[in-house]
């Protein structure tokens, strides 16, 4: 694989991935929350918009791993590194410019920013997990072993 293929997977990926989360997120993510969000109440929003972004990743993550063979984790890395330069919060619980905004408080002594960011470092480590996870499931399943060195049953 050249080169030239390999940057062209990658590019792709990343058009893919954008596309599929995009289509996810105002297709099904911020519809499904505002039907449900009446009856789970103020209190559950904030985790229940979680857990659909995380949905959201994990299929957007599998789309882009599907699509890209024969590189297909290199694709979602590579999907993933574009979500860490902007703040999609808007859309999307990922916000890694904020987490820097966080870490340079507390290295700097402002210790009341300590507990934003714990929670918003393990937010944003379940999110991009999910993507990855998404990006793993998408991989072709082995053969089984067998034990008798021949070939599974293909029925």
């Amino acid at each position: 694989m050249t080169i030239r293929h390999r940057l062209l997977t990658l590019l792709r990926s990343i058009l893919i991935g954008w596309v599929s989360l995009l289509l996810l997120v105002f297709l099904v993510d911020h519809p499904l929350l505002k039907l449900t969000g009446p009856i789970l109440g103020a209190q559950w929003i904030a985790t229940a918009g979680l857990g659909l972004d995380c949905a959201a990743l994990v299929a957007s993550g599998w789309v882009v791993g599907r699509l890209s063979w024969p590189i297909p984790m290199l694709g979602v890395t590579a999907f993933a590194v574009t979500l860490t330069f902007v703040d999609l919060s808007s859309f999307v619980s990922i916000n890694i410019p904020w987490l820097i905004r966080l870490i340079v408080h507390v290295l700097t002594g402002e210790s009341a920013y300590l507990s934003s960011l714990v929670s918003t470092a393990a937010s944003q480590a379940l999110l991009f997990a999910c993507l990855i996870g998404g990006g793993m499931l998408s991989r072709p399943s082995a053969n089984p072993v067998s034990i008798t060195g021949g070939q599974p049953d293909q029925t």
